[in-house]
């Protein structure tokens, strides 16, 4: 008998930049790259669909999210776990722009 061969699994660190519908995040992750002829650093961006199945992430926390099966139409990723909290004070400026000053 062969032994089974392990599944790399596909992880990412990102904060979560918005929550629009129950049970999904928009993560935004960022990457450097070196540009392959001028050897630049450049930062490169993109946003993942994440499934948060007990909705307990808000807008601002660092997110560790896994690759797994498809979910929905463009979701293809699920929250880990939360590795850091948004601050309290991110929340209450958003809050105060809301309102006519």
């Amino acid at each position: 008998m062969e032994a089974k061969r392990q599944k790399r699994i596909t992880t990412k660190v990102g904060t979560v930049v918005a929550k629009k519908s129950a049970k999904t995040l928009r993560v935004l992750v960022e990457r450097l790259e070196r540009h392959p002829v001028y050897r630049k650093t450049i930062k490169r961006k993109k946003i993942f669909l994440v499934h948060d199945e007990h909705d307990k992430c808000q807008v601002g926390d660092v997110v560790r999210i896994v690759e797994t099966r498809p979910i929905s139409k463009l979701k293809r990723w699920r929250v880990a776990e939360i590795v850091g909290l948004a601050s309290k004070e991110i929340e209450t400026e958003t809050e105060n722009e809301g309102g006519l000053t």
